[in-house]
């Protein structure tokens, strides 16, 4: 009887959608938000089963703009936040009243640093190299099955991960959202993802914006170190205040790309930053 009830699956489409949407997420990775259109791809069909009635057009619009958010994580761990937000989605569907949709937002946030590094050590930084390595081994000594090999090394995790992952993300939210409410803990668990939200954010100015200035007044005053010694990566930082200021200010994206454009090329001829 278990069996039956396991081969009638009636989520198991979701997880397929999970599973081949999720290797296609980077098909419309754009510099402004990198992946959030692949991720409102992957997700597209679960908000047109929830929205499906005429009338709740405009909840189906919120839930789509919702999604177009910032985001980026490895694409095979990015099955499991996809589970997981369609979990959420339904939930909200199911309890407006109590359910806050800006916790979706928050638990992707949150989960796509972590995800990202775990997913991008293995799949990049282990199991390419090892599949690849065989398969030039074998290559090299004129069997054909080196590039088979290499290719099919590299699925079969890919494959697994990605489609249990959305799997259990899916279940998972099923299982615990609905607890989490009951037990008034999920305001707790929203701020949680805030802070890890934040964190994510913030490492993510500091690593990716490398903008320093070199400077200097005579061989012992460097303007680097005195901005270090202070608050290190300062300059990225106010930056991208700067940029959340034109934000706010309702500039387009298109001013804000020949802002950095422009401002950058001036000010490294000038010799303030390089």
């Amino acid at each position: 009887m278990q069996n039956i009830q396991k081969q009638n699956d009636p989520n198991k489409w979701k997880y397929t959608k999970f599973l081949w949407r999720s290797w296609a997420i980077q098909a419309s990775w754009n510099y402004e938000r990198q992946m959030n259109m692949g991720f409102l791809y992957g997700i597209a069909p679960i908000l047109d089963n929830i929205y499906k009635d005429p009338k709740d057009d405009e909840l189906k619009k919120e839930a789509y703009k919702r999604h177009m958010n910032f985001y980026n994580c490895t694409p095979q761990t990015n099955a499991f936040v996809l589970g997981l937000s369609a979990s959420m989605e339904e939930q909200y569907y199911e309890d407006k009243e109590n359910f806050n949709p800006e916790s979706i937002n928050a638990m992707k946030t949150s989960l796509m640093g972590p995800l990202s590094g775990v997913g991008d050590s293995f799949f990049q930084g282990t199991v390419r190299i090892l599949a690849f390595g065989l398969g030039i081994n074998l290559a090299q000594q004129g069997s054909i099955l080196g590039p088979i090999l290499a290719i099919i090394i590299s699925f079969i995790p890919s494959f697994l991960v990605t489609y249990y992952g959305g799997k259990i993300g899916y279940s998972m939210g099923n299982k615990y959202l609905t607890k989490l409410y009951n037990e008034g803990l999920m305001d707790k668990v929203m701020y949680i993802c805030s802070i890890v939200g934040l964190m994510v954010i913030g490492s993510m100015m500091a690593s990716m914006i490398g903008i320093i200035t070199p400077v200097q007044f005579g061989e012992k005053f460097v303007l680097q170190d005195v901005l270090n010694g202070i608050i290190p990566q300062s300059i990225p930082l106010g930056i991208t205040f700067f940029m959340y200021w034109l934000l706010r200010k309702k500039v387009s994206t298109g001013w804000m790309l020949a802002i950095c454009i422009l401002g950058g090329i001036l000010l490294s001829i000038l010799g303030i930053f390089k």
